[in-house]
């Protein structure tokens, strides 16, 4: 399997099922410094797919280098593939890879890639290999604002369920509650909200006695109706 021809054919076809007009709403939304194809997300999935299921025996050397190439690209689409490579083989990650994910997670610096890896790749990886919490618990106090979201949200999926480490979420979440940065106070009511679909009183007795310190884009957060997928969820800054 030849890396650059395989890089070269998902480049190709997402710049052929790019829209101008989205490209250039999409990089003014999202601040972006990279190149935009103005790919619908759909696609971008479908796009991976077609990979996974060309390749499902892809091993995680393979993985990791096509992910590298995707994301050397400096497309915010190609990225994305990236991301979601990622998620489709996230069973291939192996303990140590928390290093590139850190990596990339540094270098996404927006919550459209950001999100995805976190929730959707960082959070299997760490429920598997409990052991790198402390990697979360380095990144909860990291200066890089998307790290600190990032450890927030890598423990959403378990907790979703109704499982997960709500102890460590509290920890991250306390000592968070009173920053100014708007991508984390939304990312401490997100996860509240997730955790009250399956454990309400849980995150009622745990929001109650700080709603004085909480914003009030974390209250509305964790109060507001929760969506009905099960995926991860963009916390697009509509209110900032």
């Amino acid at each position: 399997m030849n890396v650059g021809r395989l890089v070269t054919e998902i480049d190709t076809e997402l710049r052929a099922r790019g829209s101008i007009e989205r490209a250039e709403y999409e990089k003014t939304y999202l601040r972006s410094e990279l190149q935009h194809y103005g790919t619908s997300v759909p696609v971008i999935r479908s796009i991976a797919k077609s990979v996974s299921a060309r390749y499902p025996e892809l091993g995680h050397d393979d993985l990791v280098v096509r992910v590298d190439a995707l994301w050397s690209m400096r497309v915010h689409e190609c990225r994305m593939v990236a991301v979601e490579l990622l998620n489709l083989f996230v069973a291939r990650l192996r303990c140590d890879d928390l290093a590139l994910l850190e990596r990339l997670l540094r270098d996404a610096r927006t919550w459209a890639l950001v999100d995805g890896l976190a929730a959707s790749v960082v959070g299997p990886l760490v429920e598997r290999h409990p052991e790198l919490g402390v990697g979360l618990d380095r990144w909860a106090t990291d200066d890089d604002f998307w790290l600190r979201r990032s450890a927030l949200l890598a423990l959403l999926p378990a907790l979703r369920r109704g499982a997960g480490d709500f102890r460590r979420f509290s920890r991250y979440a306390d000592s968070m509650l009173e920053e100014k940065e708007f991508f984390i106070r939304k990312a401490i009511g997100w996860v509240l909200r997730e955790t009250a679909r399956k454990r309400p009183a849980l995150v009622y007795e745990w929001l109650l006695p700080r709603v004085g310190r909480a914003s009030g884009v974390t209250i509305r957060e964790a109060i507001s109706p929760s969506p009905s997928s099960s995926g991860p969820r963009s916390s697009q800054p509509a209110d900032r």
